[in-house]
């Protein structure tokens, strides 16, 4: 519980700060004063003024705020509907400023989640498949792990059908969902061991978004790691990056389609047990972790909707249309409205993170 607590805690205040950093630094850049820069949403809790801003930590836990002067946000600060736009304020400077300063926060929810997968490659190398059906890692209380299937054995035979590659191994399996199947392989002393094991039925995402039902033991190929040089590691590592970005993408596609359950959405409570897991794992699997839930963070906070990023850019479009300010009054309403929502759909998704977590 206590390395749970702590992963989360590291996880979640890195992820904010960096893409609130995006914001604070931006606004920087182009002369705006920065209000204050806030861990957890309204109302303040504790912090210390510096300079110009006040760096707090606020009661609501679920991210964080840079309050840029002039700009309506989390704040919900009704003093700007009595006064003009200040040189120094967001209102006050030209649409490609206040574009560039709402996107940098996602922009460094990105680019930290582009950093950690180039620096895997660096560290760890290109995965490169061992040739045959050798058994690289099994997984724990899954029907594999309780056959008896250890790292390093080599599956030779299914149902009495030699397999010879990973794909062999892979297609039958798959297709054995629920069905008891007859499989050979190499134990230690290259002695042969047959077991019958049942494939759970699990559902594997498809590079579409959409989901098929396959048959899972609970077992991975063993892979060799190949050292490469920088150049190789930026571009696997950015590959990568595409790929995780296009699922992620797909995902929120089927999401706001109805196609994909809101149940299927994770929370605080799934965030919390995975970085704990994360944790146990190593510091190399926690990070790993962070940068998939910051490229998540990212792409989420781009959504059109009030209170996130991509609600204010949404604004911005709004005014580069009409030619004129949306009025402040209007804007605070929409933020009110949409805060509320944002909370309700946190408290949905953390009940259904409770009920996943029993189950």
């Amino acid at each position: 519980m206590i390395i749970t607590i702590l992963a989360t805690i590291f996880v979640l205040s890195v992820l904010v700060v960096f893409h609130e950093s995006g914001h604070f630094l931006a606004a920087k850049l182009f002369g705006m004063r920065v209000e204050r820069f806030s861990l957890g949403f309204p109302p303040r809790l504790a912090g210390r003024k510096i300079g110009e801003t006040d760096y707090c930590i606020s009661a609501i836990p679920f991210g964080g705020y840079v309050k840029i002067s002039g700009m309506v946000d989390e704040s919900f600060d009704k003093e700007q509907l009595a006064k003009e736009p200040q040189p120094w304020e967001y209102r006050s400077r030209p649409w490609i400023q206040r574009f560039t300063v709402i996107f940098a926060g996602p922009f460094m929810n990105i680019v930290f989640a582009w950093l950690v997968f180039v620096g895997a490659v660096m560290v760890y190398g290109v995965a490169e498949q061992v040739p045959g059906a050798f058994v690289g890692t099994v997984v724990p209380d899954r029907p594999a792990a309780q056959a008896g299937i250890k790292p390093g054995d080599e599956i030779l035979s299914i149902n009495d059908q030699d397999v010879s590659t990973w794909d062999d191994v892979t297609a039958i399996i798959h297709g054995a969902a629920g069905k008891a199947v007859r499989i050979t392989w190499t134990g230690s002393g290259d002695s042969a061991v047959t077991a019958v094991v049942t494939p759970r039925n699990e559902k594997m995402q498809n590079p579409d978004g959409s989901f098929t039902e396959v048959g899972i033991i609970g077992i991975n190929p063993q892979f060799n790691m190949r050292r490469v040089g920088l150049g190789t590691a930026v571009s696997v590592g950015t590959e990568n990056l595409y790929g995780i970005t296009r699922l992620i993408v797909v995902s929120i596609g089927r999401l706001v389609s109805g196609r994909e359950s809101i149940k299927s959405l994770g929370g605080p409570v799934i965030i919390a047990k995975m970085a704990g897991e994360s944790a146990k794992s190593g510091i190399g699997t926690l990070i790993g972790f962070m940068a998939f839930l910051s490229l998540n963070l990212g792409l989420l906070n781009l959504l059109p909707l009030p209170v996130l990023d991509g609600g204010h850019i949404l604004f911005l479009i709004i005014e580069g249309i009409i030619r004129r300010e949306i009025p402040v009054k209007v804007k605070l309403a929409i933020q009110q409205v949409g805060m509320i929502l944002i909370l309700g759909l946190t408290l949905f998704v953390i009940y259904n993170d409770i009920i996943r977590v029993i189950n």
